[in-house]
């Protein structure tokens, strides 16, 4: 048995997001259907519908946006049918170009923080490893033939990550991806696999990491949805003020969901060189494009 890593991005239009992160989250294919099947009746016990049937999916910057958290505080918490109800009206008013209430609004702002924070319990029951790569979103590529051909620092620091977790358990692993665009993807796999092939570094990895990715369509693919959540999460509410990441924070995001975070983050002893060290799944690399490595 193997496990997957699925992976997403968040940030990469170097616009509102702090960081521009990679990462997602790992779990084994032994409970990759269960985790499914529980992904799926926790949106119909959120939403009362699944979300794809009105043209929308379960992403970290529609699920915690803003507005969510100021729609749910609009009233208490409402019972849970009467929640579902005004939300699969909020839905049909979507497609029908109409304005819902403001019952309706509040009982989708409910919703999806009950589905955020049900997805991190589910990753937590599931014994998920996040991963996570995050950079400065005004970070430049360099116009130089290695940025252009091979794997940038923090891409690489997530792999690593990954195979020691792979190590640790004696499993392989798969990387899946969230499809974006076939041109740039095709650019990630050919970096990707030089990056396998002419390393010394890569091809040792290789023995635990599947080198080739496969690619899925996120609207389609709850894991990926669930790791869209969480580097979103990432995104807004984790730091490691020690390595310069100390960008500000949306606090709703840091208090209710950092913990999850920090929780579900790997965790792991490294031997190398005949030194011991710790080893976490987030990392933070102010300069991918640096020479030089920062270490742990």
């Amino acid at each position: 048995m193997s496990y997957l890593l699925f992976l997403d991005e968040s940030g990469h239009d170097h616009r509102t997001m702090p960081y521009e992160v990679r990462g997602g989250i790992a779990l084994h294919a032994e409970r990759l259907w269960p985790f499914v099947q529980d992904m799926q009746r926790l949106e119909l016990a959120s939403f009362g519908t699944a979300l794809y049937q009105f043209r929308t999916e379960l992403k970290g910057c529609k699920l915690l946006d803003k507005d969510r958290f100021k729609w749910a505080a609009q009233s208490s918490p409402m019972p849970e049918e009467e929640r579902r109800k005004h939300c699969r009206g909020f839905l049909t008013k979507g497609l029908e170009k109409k304005s819902p209430t403001r019952t309706e609004f509040t009982a989708y702002g409910q919703a999806s923080l009950e589905m955020a924070t049900g997805i991190f319990e589910l990753l937590r029951q599931h014994q998920a490893q996040l991963f996570a790569a995050a950079i400065p979103r005004e970070v430049v590529k360099p116009d130089t033939f290695e940025a252009e051909e091979f794997l940038r620092k923090d891409q690489v620091f997530l792999l690593e990550r990954y195979f020691y977790f792979l190590e640790q358990q004696e499993q392989h692993g798969l990387l899946v991806m969230d499809e974006v665009e076939k041109t740039e993807d095709r650019r990630f796999v050919r970096r990707l696999e030089a990056y396998f092939r002419k390393t010394k570094t890569g091809r040792y990895r290789s023995g635990w990491i599947v080198p080739t990715p496969f690619f899925v369509s996120s609207d389609m693919t709850y894991p990926v949805q669930a790791a869209d959540l969480a580097i979103y999460c990432v995104n807004w509410g984790f730091r490691l003020p020690a390595r310069g990441m100390n960008a500000p924070v949306r606090s709703e995001i840091a208090d209710d969901y950092g913990r999850w975070l920090a929780q579900l983050q790997f965790r792991g002893e490294v031997h190398r060189d005949g030194a011991i060290f710790d080893s976490y799944g987030i990392v933070f690399v102010p300069d991918p494009y640096e020479a030089r490595g920062i270490g742990e």
